[in-house]
Parts: C-alpha cells; sequence; structure tokens
C-alpha cells in the first residue's frame, strides 16, 4: 500500500507532460521561481471552464506537437482558472476581463505582452517567436 500512496505523490518540479505544452503545476510563486532559475519567461494561460474558445485553445493548440516543442523549451508554463483558487488573484492582479487571457511576463512579474482569445497553432508559434524576439533585443541592448 505504501508503494501505491508514494507513487502517487507529485515529484517537486514535475509538469504535467502528456502530449502538448507542459503546465508547471504548482504555485504562481513556484514558476516565477522556476522561471529565474532557467532564465526563461513565463507563459500564463488565464482561463475558465465554460469558455469556449479555451477549451479550442487546450483541444487544439496546447496539444499541437510543435507549440509544445517550442513553449516547453523556451517558457515556464502555467495555466490557472481565472473563478478558481489561485486564479482569482492573478485574474485579478493582471486585470483580466476576457477569456482566454495569454500572457507572456519575465521572472520579475512583468507583462512583456498579452493577447486575448483563440491562436491556432501556428499564430501560436509565432506569437512565442515574436517574444523571444523582443526579450533577445532588449537584452542585446542592456
Amino acid at each position: 500500500m505504501s508503494l501505491f500512496i508514494s507513487a502517487q505523490l507529485p515529484e517537486d518540479d514535475k509538469d504535467n507532460n502528456s502530449s502538448g505544452i507542459s503546465f508547471h503545476q504548482r504555485s504562481w510563486e513556484e514558476a516565477l521561481a522556476r522561471a529565474k532559475k532557467e532564465n526563461k519567461p513565463v507563459f500564463l494561460d488565464i482561463s475558465a471552464s465554460w469558455c469556449a474558445p479555451c477549451k479550442l485553445l487546450k483541444a487544439n493548440t496546447f496539444t499541437d506537437q510543435k507549440v509544445a516543442e517550442f513553449y516547453n523549451s523556451n517558457f515556464v508554463n502555467a495555466a490557472f482558472d481565472g473563478e478558481k483558487g489561485e486564479g482569482i488573484l492573478l485574474a485579478e492582479k493582471f486585470k483580466i476581463s476576457a477569456y482566454p487571457t495569454l500572457l507572456f511576463i519575465n521572472s520579475d512579474e512583468q507583462v512583456i505582452m498579452r493577447v486575448e482569445g483563440y491562436r491556432t497553432p501556428e499564430q501560436f508559434i509565432e506569437l512565442g517567436v515574436k517574444i523571444k524576439e523582443n526579450l533577445n533585443k532588449s537584452l542585446s541592448h542592456k
């Protein structure tokens, strides 16, 4: 019995890693700490369970293999329901007025970019590439 219980306990930095984007499964603060440690920006998806475009993102875009490879390599990915638990606080903090809201945030919790609504896998990769290019430009000007 103890073997079964210990097998169910999450590892410290374990993400859900089915086929698709690996979303950080811990608190927002831990996602920020991980981003700082890995020197990556955070991709934050704030959605709602009733939201049709949110469901499409989860079914079509976040499960796309190319999207997963790009986002898992370049971002710490986090997702919260804006109407439940810690997601409520994040929705207030980032002044969310529509679902889904996709935020790109640096490890100092500054919003780099925010977009709302559904994106196809191709559009979502283009968005991520744009974020990375903008970050690289800003780092080269320091």
